[in-house]
């Protein structure tokens, strides 16, 4: 690809390195050094220091958007807005990262993402000291201390800390799933659970236990994961006692003591206590059987049912009596067996 010539630019700032085409840009340049804001938003207390700047930013009291897309006919506030949007069709990615190569669509994205390699942090958090890389987490981080809720969906009345949040609440009502999986074709609501739906595929398993080497494909399992090893357990039955690291495993247990059961098959009205015991039912209907066996090509609906079945290859027997020695298979065998003793 042919390179193009660089513009020489004659007229320099004497206090920093920018260089410019024209003076009139160069005498506005100077007034960010100065402070100088001459121009004022007829709006807001917001001031500028030239007055095309000044022009775009009354448009977001105004709503008016000027520049529109060829293509998709989205229109925006101003034109290098536009520009850069242009590359979402083009696939142009004209700034790279000189550590790793990778290339961005605009300087802004580059910004970001070169702070992944120097762990610049510059964002702090007054009341935690949690640091971030953009001022806007901070901004949404500190919402978490203050409570405040300004996004709120006009279907329902909930309240958002983040824009971006309410937007992906608003597909709840839409039913709209942007992300679809090239593999198999499922949707979904939100960018990051495609990604970490891909990892079924791919098998990626980013996040590493540092105690014991498991490794997961979600951030938040691992956190579960670890107060296995810390013996963390906050949440306890009210009932027997029993004591969970999750709430949502307590949330689990107490249907053994009430006996709810809210999740029932559509096909067969079978019901379960658990959303997962239900989705393993529905492969019995569909014929489904995702789990082979290596040694003798069997397959199975249920993780757990190749499990069992291994042991026949093996030859494995966990479940042994304490009163004779006998030894199963399986749990529910050598519960069967001890009714034996007790009769």
């Amino acid at each position: 690809m042919m390179q193009r010539a660089k513009i020489a630019k004659p007229y320099a700032c004497k206090l920093c390195n920018a260089s410019f085409l024209y003076p009139s840009k160069l005498k506005l340049h100077m007034q960010r050094h100065a402070g100088v804001k001459p121009h004022p938003c007829e709006f807001c207390d917001a001031t500028f220091t030239d007055k095309s700047t000044a022009k775009i930013h009354m448009r977001t009291h105004t709503g008016e958007k000027p520049h529109a897309c060829d293509i998709c006919h989205a229109s925006f506030s101003d034109r290098s807005t536009l520009k850069k949007h242009g590359r979402t069709h083009s696939g142009e990615k004209p700034y790279s990262c000189e550590v790793c190569g990778n290339c961005f669509s605009d300087t802004s994205t580059l910004k970001r993402h070169i702070q992944t390699h120097t762990g610049e942090k510059p964002f702090c958090c007054d009341i935690c000291d949690a640091a971030f890389s953009r001022k806007s987490n901070l901004q949404l981080h500190i919402r978490s201390h203050t409570g405040e809720r300004p996004f709120c969906c006009e279907v329902c009345g909930s309240g958002f800390s983040g824009k971006s949040d309410l937007k992906i609440h608003m597909r709840t009502h839409t039913g709209e799933k942007p992300y679809s999986c090239g593999v198999c074709g499922q949707a979904f609501t939100e960018r990051s659970t495609l990604i970490t739906h891909m990892r079924r595929h791919t098998g990626e398993k980013p996040y590493e236990c540092h105690v014991c080497g498991s490794a997961f494909s979600q951030s938040s399992i691992l956190k579960t994961h670890m107060k296995i090893h810390t013996g963390e357990k906050h949440h306890s039955c009210e009932v027997c006692g029993s004591a969970f690291s999750e709430k949502a495993y307590l949330k689990n247990h107490m249907r053994v003591h009430t006996g709810e059961k809210p999740f029932s098959c559509e096909l067969c009205g079978v019901a379960f206590a658990r959303k997962s015991n239900l989705r393993n039912h529905r492969k019995t209907h569909s014929g489904e059987k995702p789990h082979s066996c290596d040694v003798c090509g069997s397959g199975f609906a249920r993780r757990y049912d190749l499990k069992i079945h291994m042991r026949r290859h093996t030859g494995e027997k966990p479940h042994v009596c304490e009163m004779c020695d006998a030894d199963f298979v399986k749990g529910s065998d050598l519960k069967a067996h001890m009714r034996k003793h007790l009769k």
